[in-house]
């Protein structure tokens, strides 16, 4: 019986392959298809989080006493986001960006940690990176 039902499902799967192959190809949207309209819309919205990362940057809104990122970092100066992941001395270990954006949250700004997913996390990463475009990666790099 095992058999049989072995070679049944095979048969099956055989013909149900040969039958999808004589379908004519449904038009379906590529992801690399988009148009001038798309990109421009999607460095808009990019342009508006850079802008959100740069106003948490400067402000002093993610600590509790008042310091800013920028204080210690204008312009992101000096955050290397091109050569994460890396061994991270203050951590004790290999950290991604936001492990380290944290760090520095809850220490020198003694605030609190913020969700790697939390859009305010996506802010802090998209400014640092976008004040570093055109830097080459280099992960792992001190």
């Amino acid at each position: 019986m095992r058999r049989f039902t072995t070679a049944f499902a095979l048969g099956a799967f055989a013909f149900g392959a040969l039958a999808l192959g004589a379908l004519p190809a449904s038009p379906v949207a590529r992801a690399d298809e988009f148009t001038k309209t798309d990109v421009d819309r999607w460095q808009g919205e990019f342009d508006t989080v850079v802008k959100r990362g740069r106003e948490l940057w400067t402000s002093g809104e993610v600590g509790t006493n008042g310091v800013a990122c920028a204080q210690c970092h204008p312009n992101a100066a000096n955050t290397h986001p091109e050569t994460y992941p890396k061994f991270q001395k203050q951590l004790g270990k290999v950290a991604q960006l936001f492990e380290m954006v944290n760090w520095c949250i809850r220490n020198p700004l003694q605030g609190a940690p913020i969700a790697a997913d939390d859009p305010k996390m996506t802010a802090f990463i998209s400014y640092i990176h976008y004040e570093r475009r055109g830097v080459p990666l280099a992960p792992g790099k001190h």
